[in-house]
């Protein structure tokens, strides 16, 4: 009993020190102990983050570990930005998420479209967008064309990215996703669909405009209106209103300045902010609102986001393109998936942004592990793989009864 009491009293120090509120959070924060987990183990998060820290692998991070329905973790360390000074990280901070955008926002909004019979993914890309040109094959015979689900598991043959300047050259800064789109559909395609796994962000571009000639409304405003607002998501959403600004970690300096509630990427920069691959910002807390609402089979406290069957297909790696180790949007078996760690099964998912942000999902433990970082900020030097790994690590390693 005493054993009992001095583990909780050194779990309600910790919070103290880090300045969490309970009230603060998504809802109530727990004792990993209530959720079989180890808090002790646990707490070896605090000593990764020191190391981590003093190595200058980033400036700051917020870590969220939620477990059978409860969070079980939530702090924040180092600083939010170093230049042009030093700020301290808070745990309601907005990071831009980068790649993460992906699953979150374009995947989740392809999968409302399937449910709704607007569209299928097997339909093809140029049924959408007509100027997508096929792999021309040895003999200058035309591949297979390509379908929605090649561009969901990147398959589809595009190259990784492209020209950013080249674009803004030939379409004009800000680039609508339109244009840009039809500069991809017209690129060389490098391989046959369903050939390789090769991650692209233009296969999301593209998906953001299908969005938009389906549903009639860009990506932002789609996902506003039927994932972020119905999942009380209030600190979602693409651009983030001058309001909130001082809330948003920086990324890059760029130009003498730190991108603050600006998307990093390139591209999405390209495009005004609005796109398929990245310019989703979002805080720790409301990404635990996400993954609980798939931890729970796509509903989060009565609200129905997507059906059971759509949130299986979307976290299983597509049969017919079994070699991509990848779901519809998320990533399942890929040289990405170091953010496992080496613990959690194969059934887990998650995705990872290109600023230093993650997120990974385990359904056979009911898990969840949100590691958001500004790795990037200041001079896109930080390092993040092997740490993101070891936070998993300490994860599960804490989970004690299953």
């Amino acid at each position: 009993m005493k054993n009992r009491l001095k583990v909780f009293l050194v779990f309600l120090m910790i919070l103290l020190i880090s300045g969490t509120a309970l009230a603060e959070s998504s809802w109530p924060l727990s004792r990993p102990e209530e959720v079989g987990m180890d808090f002790q183990r646990l707490a070896a998060l605090d000593r990764l983050m020191a190391e981590s820290l003093n190595r200058h692998d980033f400036p700051g991070a917020v870590i969220l570990v939620v477990r059978q329905g409860k969070i079980v973790w939530r702090k924040a360390y180092g600083q939010s930005q170093l230049v042009p000074v030093a700020e301290p990280m808070k745990i309601d901070m907005l990071f831009d998420l980068a790649s993460v955008t992906k699953p979150v926002a374009t995947a989740t909004a392809i999968m409302i479209l399937v449910e709704q019979g607007k569209l299928r993914l097997w339909d093809r890309v140029s049924t959408y967008i007509p100027e997508f040109v096929p792999y021309i094959k040895e003999g200058g015979f035309p591949a297979e064309e390509a379908r929605l689900f090649h561009l969901l598991t990147h398959t589809s043959g595009l190259p990784p990215y492209t020209d950013p300047e080249e674009v803004a050259s030939k379409y004009g800064q800000p680039c609508s996703t339109e244009d840009l789109v039809r500069h991809i559909a017209a690129l060389r395609k490098e391989l046959p669909p369903g050939q390789r796994f090769v991650y692209s962000c233009l296969n999301y571009i593209t998906l953001a405009q299908i969005v938009k000639l389906v549903s009639g409304e860009n990506l932002a405003d789609f996902c506003q209106k039927n994932i972020f607002l119905p999942l009380k998501m209030k600190d979602t959403m693409f651009n983030p209103p001058p309001q909130l600004k001082s809330r948003c970690v920086p990324t890059e300096v760029i130009n003498g300045e730190p991108l603050r509630g600006i998307v990093h990427d390139p591209l999405a920069r390209l495009q005004g902010g609005i796109s398929g691959n990245a310019g989703l910002f979002s805080s720790a807390d409301d990404l635990a609102i996400f993954a609980q609402m798939m931890l729970n089979k796509g509903e989060f406290k009565g609200i129905r986001i997507l059906s059971p069957l759509a949130v299986e297909r979307m976290t299983e790696i597509f049969p017919p393109l079994s070699s991509s180790g990848r779901g519809f949007g998320w990533d399942l078996n890929t040289d990405y998936s170091t953010v496992r760690g080496d613990l959690f099964g194969y059934k887990s998912y998650g995705h990872s942004g290109y600023t230093g942000t993650s997120i990974w999902i385990d359904p056979e433990t009911q898990t969840a592990v949100i590691f958001l970082t500004n790795r990037v900020h200041p001079d896109d030097k930080g390092e993040i793989i092997a740490v993101r790994s070891k936070v998993a690590n300490i994860v599960a390693g804490s989970i004690i009864k299953k």
